[in-house]
C-alpha cells in the first residue's frame, strides 16, 4: 500500500474531517492498494493530552564523548574531524563534543565507559 498524499488540516480534501475533529486533527493521508484497487483515507488525530517532562540529557552539549570508528571508515573520520573531533591514540577512540553529534547517526557510535573502565582510568 502506497501513500501518495499527506495533507495538513485545512487543505483541500480535509474539510469534513476538520469539521468532525477540529484541532485534534493532525493530518490526513490518502493511501492506495494496487492489488485490491482501493483508496483509503486515514486521519491522524490526538486522542489524549497530558503533562510530560522530557528526560534529562544523557550528556551536556559541551561534554566530550568517545566514538568508535573503524580504521577504514575514512568518510566518518573526516566528518568527525570537521565537527572538531580529535583522535585519542591511547584509547583508540575519537573525542568530539556531544552537542555536535546529538541527533545524528554519529550518536550511535558513542562508546559508553563502564564503571570498571572509569576505575582503570582513575588508577593510572
Amino acid at each position: 500500500m502506497k501513500t501518495r498524499v499527506n495533507l495538513k488540516p485545512g487543505q483541500k480534501g480535509t474539510k469534513r474531517l476538520v469539521e468532525q475533529y477540529g484541532d485534534a486533527l493532525i493530518c490526513v493521508r490518502y493511501r492506495y492498494d494496487e492489488k485490491k484497487h482501493k483508496q483509503y483515507k486515514t486521519a491522524e488525530i490526538i486522542v489524549s493530552e497530558s503533562e510530560w517532562t522530557p528526560p534529562p540529557a544523557k550528556y551536556p552539549d559541551g561534554t566530550l564523548v568517545s566514538l568508535k570508528i573503524g580504521i577504514n571508515e575514512i568518510a566518518l573520520q573526516n566528518q568527525v574531524r570537521s565537527l572538531g573531533g580529535r583522535w585519542n591514540k591511547e584509547k583508540q577512540v575519537w573525542l568530539v563534543p556531544y552537542g555536535c553529534i546529538a541527533g545524528t547517526k554519529l550518536e550511535k557510535l558513542i562508546v559508553v565507559e563502564t564503571t570498571t573502565d572509569a576505575k582503570k582510568n582513575d588508577s593510572l
